[in-house]
């Protein structure tokens, strides 16, 4: 039987949320990852140091592998400043996440504006204590463009700051692939969904909420740019599943918030895409090797994760006490599976 063997996986944009949800679903990631980027849009942002090492405590202290390492990026605001993100660093801390207000979930105290002289100031210090800036990158306009035209700031604060690493969170506009090319200090990060999926998953076949996400799911030009990308394993990108859970109940109101519950059995689905592509020997530097380089990780503590090709079917839901989570692919089958 057929076996790979992934060394020292890496999820390098997640949503583990907090208290009860983030109990019930993270042994999913920690299961299969050795380290992860975590995002910091609680329902009480991550905006201090102290407030993120007690979110890295909530992790560690709920998670099976003691070994797993997460990576808390630290949510920009207005109040942010160089005392903060001195006693940051030397805390350990180096991810710095921007959200425009109003652009995802619990994005209410990103910023207004992007490119203020406060901001600014914020990515000069950022540049000089080496944080990396992680950038939801979107405007305010027509769903379809708001990643392009985002594009134009991305571009300003790499001409600016030059040193400074700037990561394209969850890349979904071929048009974005140009910044790659253009700027030597912008990286991305590429979900499963985003690389597999079109708008059609969303509105082909009549509504299905639980594929709504943000940034939407766009044109099969942009999946097959990006995938490729992903299956060339690209030096520039690395994997972030950003597997974002919301309650069935909450995916099926009005409004419903935009997330994507990618997390159960994410490395079998991407060893099925990359395998069905010829391209199963690129999977191990898509999955960890660049993002260790990218992000400079050098302290994980190895884990080896084995696949067999073995047929395996993703859950069809994941039931809570509150309710259900909805997989991404519920109920299909892979052709690999843990070991």
């Amino acid at each position: 039987m057929q076996e790979i063997t992934l060394h020292n996986p890496l999820d390098m944009h997640l949503h583990l949320r907090e208290g009860e949800m983030l109990k019930n679903i993270i042994d999913f990631t920690t299961s299969q990852f050795c380290g992860a980027v975590v995002m910091p849009n609680l329902t009480t942002p991550i905006t201090t140091t102290k407030l993120a090492l007690q979110y890295k405590q909530e992790i560690l202290q709920n998670s099976k592998d003691k070994n797993f390492m997460p990576f808390i990026a630290l949510y920009i605001t207005d109040t942010l400043d160089e005392e903060e993100l001195v006693l940051a660093r030397n805390n350990g801390l180096k991810i710095l996440k921007l959200y425009p207000k109003g652009a995802t979930t619990n994005s209410q105290n990103g910023l207004d504006e992007i490119l203020t002289p406060r901001t600014l100031k914020i990515f000069e210090i950022a540049q000089k204590l080496g944080f990396i800036l992680s950038i939801h990158g979107e405007s305010n306009g027509f769903c379809l463009d708001r990643e392009y035209e985002f594009g134009k700031i991305f571009a300003k604060i790499a001409q600016t700051f030059p040193k400074l690493k700037i990561i394209i969170e969850h890349m979904s506009d071929y048009r974005s692939i140009d910044l790659l090319e253009t700027y030597e200090n912008i990286y991305a990060t590429l979900t499963l969904h985003h690389i597999t999926m079109t708008l059609d998953d969303i509105l082909g076949a009549g509504l299905r909420p639980h594929h709504f996400c943000k940034p939407i799911l766009k044109t099969p030009k942009d999946r097959d740019m990006l995938l490729n990308l992903a299956l060339q394993a690209h030096p520039k990108v690395s994997f972030g599943s950003d597997s974002a859970p919301h309650l069935e109940k909450n995916k099926l109101k009005d409004n419903a918030p935009g997330g994507i519950f990618s997390a159960p059995m994410i490395l079998c689905a991407l060893a099925d895409l990359f395998e069905k592509h010829g391209k199963l020997e690129n999977l191990q530097a898509f999955v960890s090797d660049n993002a260790k380089q990218i992000y400079n990780i050098t302290n994980l503590k190895s884990k080896e994760i084995k696949l067999q090709r073995k047929h395996a079917w993703i859950p069809t839901q994941i039931k809570l006490i509150q309710n259900n989570l909805i997989p991404l692919n519920n109920g299909t089958m892979v052709e690999w599976s843990p070991i």
